[in-house]
């Protein structure tokens, strides 16, 4: 089981959410969470229960399903699901702030391939049934830049076991950053997991999104101060 002190994400309100989207907290994300008792850590003696199959967790049958981690406001998780109505998608993500403004637009525009859990991820990741996860993104996480906070970075070996165990031989790592020690710290991390290989064969594959991707309002922020984002394509190696 993972220290409980390691916590990789920072606080969990920000300043007081409208009426409506206050309402959302309420109405809609119960009716999307994630199951609890699918969010618990899986114990040395598996008393938590057997693994989870993130696919009953949609009301209709799903091609493939996905997993954002930190999904932040939810841009690139609501355009992703528009895009794609037969895969399910899982967003993780602790801010409620942001939970509420996903909520926003999963009543708006009518996602029904979207389950939400507002909070951390480590413990379902633990939990999912192994070869269930068929995409995974992490896109531009807290960088924790002090030295004493690196810590607390999501990309560790502890999360690529658990994702390398989830995710289905062929599956797609996206991560995305624009803080280059933190580009360093990922490339460093998956470069030494045997089970995710790079899939760049020149720069122009890290210096350009994917052709479906959907900037969000941080990484437009981030450009027009100026930051050059980096994107990481890796894929989940084939079982020897």
């Amino acid at each position: 089981m993972p220290d409980g002190d390691r916590q990789f994400y920072g606080r969990r309100h920000g300043k007081k959410l409208r009426q409506n989207r206050a309402e959302l907290l309420h109405s809609l994300l119960p009716r999307i969470a994630v199951p609890a008792e699918a969010a618990c850590f899986a114990g040395p003696a598996g008393e938590a229960g057997p693994a989870v199959d993130p696919r009953r967790f949609f009301d209709r049958p799903v091609r493939q399903v996905w997993l954002e981690i930190g999904f932040g406001g939810g841009e690139h998780l609501a355009a992703q699901a528009a895009a794609h109505p037969d895969v399910g998608l899982i967003g993780a993500e602790p801010y409620i702030n942001g939970v509420a403004t996903l909520l926003s637009a999963v009543a708006r525009d009518g996602l029904p391939n979207i389950r939400v859990l507002a909070d951390d991820v480590r413990p379902l990741l633990s939990r999912l049934q192994p070869g269930s996860l068929d995409r995974v993104f992490i896109l531009f996480p807290d960088p924790w830049p002090k030295l004493r906070h690196q810590r607390r970075r999501i990309v560790n070996a502890e999360v690529l076991d658990w994702l390398a165990a989830a995710m289905a031989p062929g599956a797609e790592l996206r991560l995305a950053t624009d803080h280059m020690d933190y580009a360093r710290w990922m490339m460093a991390h998956l470069a030494r997991h045997p089970d995710f290989a790079w899939t760049a064969e020149s720069a122009a594959d890290w210096r350009q999104p994917p052709a479906d991707w959907c900037a969000t309002r941080y990484e437009r922020k981030a450009r027009s101060a100026g930051a050059r984002p980096v994107f990481l394509l890796f894929r989940r190696r084939a079982a020897a």
